[in-house]
């Protein structure tokens, strides 16, 4: 089975019936992170995230209410992760759950993106292999990078 992603605060989702995405707002937590250095912004999504849960809540219009301004809300979550449980007693979405509306009926709501954003840090650089990153990148030299220490404005320490 292959890896898949948690969803974060800020994963865009979609309705089968609507006319434009929203993202997903966190709101059962202010506890557990992932892909957040700071530990600050992207919360981990549950089952426990349910209701008016999104950023503006509409997936623009709705073609099952003929085209009516959408009011998105969901009433459950299917496929999330089963061996973890949250602080809120929730379970961790993943990027292949589906929600259920009301109005749309069960897993018409769908995760396109999961929030999750790489942010490279120095360990990654120690970790890559020097040949494939000069291969990609033949014009920084990954030794000098990982011996080196910086500052947070980027001037060298001696």
């Amino acid at each position: 089975m292959a890896e898949k992603h948690l969803v974060v605060q800020g994963a865009t989702c979609v309705c089968n019936y609507g006319s434009a995405p929203d993202h997903l707002k966190v709101l059962t937590h202010k506890r557990e992170f992932a892909n957040d250095k700071e530990g600050s912004t992207k919360y981990i999504a549950s089952t426990k995230d349910v209701g008016t849960t999104f950023e503006k809540n509409t997936f623009g219009s709705c073609s099952k209410q003929n085209n009516r301004a959408c009011s998105a809300v969901v009433s459950e979550w299917k496929g999330f992760y089963e061996h973890t449980t949250l602080t809120n007693g929730g379970k961790i979405l993943l990027e292949d759950s589906k929600a259920t509306c009301p109005v749309g009926g069960p897993d018409c709501i769908k995760i396109m993106n999961h929030g999750q954003v790489a942010e490279p840090n120095s360990q990654n650089f120690k970790n890559a292999d020097p040949k494939v990153s000069t291969t990609l990148n033949p014009a920084v030299n990954v030794k000098q990078i990982v011996n080196e220490a910086y500052n947070a404005d980027g001037i060298i320490f001696e």
